[in-house]
């Protein structure tokens, strides 16, 4: 039997190096390295990463893990940026990102069960315009059609929402452990999620207070359009 995967996602803030524009010349302050090195202390196997804020698409290896990232071309503001970190020994099963935007990315895994599917999304804030928000979850639609109906998705990433604790109103896709009071974002979050069926994994397990709530949606979204579902972690 295959070992299951731990699966996290992580909004790091920012990847860009600081120091210098090139990756390779930070040695230890480089970004990509100090992210390894918590990974693997958690060891943790794929990851979703938001706001890395690093132009074009690219890849680099480290000791451990291999990022792919996708963002804004370099003459634009370097803002948002989503990716991947992947467990080096799982490089010979994936199908590695070659689209996206600056805040969806798909990821694809080969396994003995067949293909799977990562998404990793960075939603607009609360405040951003609702052409924004409209944008961002049409993009998300059209990522979600290029996958086989029956095909297994994990969608990860942060959705900067509050999805609320109302298991009665939305059952489908929300668990029993849901936290706080849901706001504008977290019902287009949930209403997504009912036309697409996926539920909130994370709502589904009693967690610590700490874990459930971090300020935007707790834990991380995964989904599948067949009968099973992995849970992850949030960093």
């Amino acid at each position: 039997m295959c070992p299951a995967l731990k699966l996290g996602t992580w909004n790091v803030r920012t990847m860009t190096p600081g120091l210098s524009a090139d990756l390779l010349e930070v040695n230890d302050a480089r970004k990509t390295g100090v992210i390894n090195k918590e990974l693997y202390r958690l060891q943790i196997d794929i990851v979703a990463l938001q706001k890395t804020r690093l132009p074009t698409t690219d890849s680099m290896r480290e000791k451990d893990f291999t990022f792919f990232w996708q963002g804004k071309p370099p003459e634009q503001v370097r803002e948002h940026g989503v990716g991947f970190a992947i467990r080096n020994r799982l490089l010979g099963s994936i199908v590695p990102p070659t689209e996206g935007s600056g805040r969806i990315i798909k990821l694809q895994l080969h396994t003995a069960a067949g293909m799977v599917s990562f998404i990793n999304a960075y939603a607009p804030t609360l405040t951003s315009s609702m052409e924004a928000k409209d944008e961002f979850y049409d993009d998300l639609c059209l990522t979600l059609r290029g996958i086989p109906q029956q095909a297994p998705i994990f969608l990860l990433g942060d959705f900067n929402a509050r999805v609320g604790s109302d298991h009665s109103s939305w059952p489908s896709c929300l668990g029993q452990f849901g936290f706080g009071k849901m706001n504008e974002s977290g019902q287009r979050l949930l209403e997504f999620c009912c036309r697409h069926d996926l539920y909130i994994t994370s709502s589904f397990f009693d967690t610590k207070p700490s874990i459930r709530f971090s300020g935007d949606i707790p834990g991380l979204s995964i989904g599948t359009n067949s009968t099973w579902c992995l849970w992850g972690v949030a960093i």
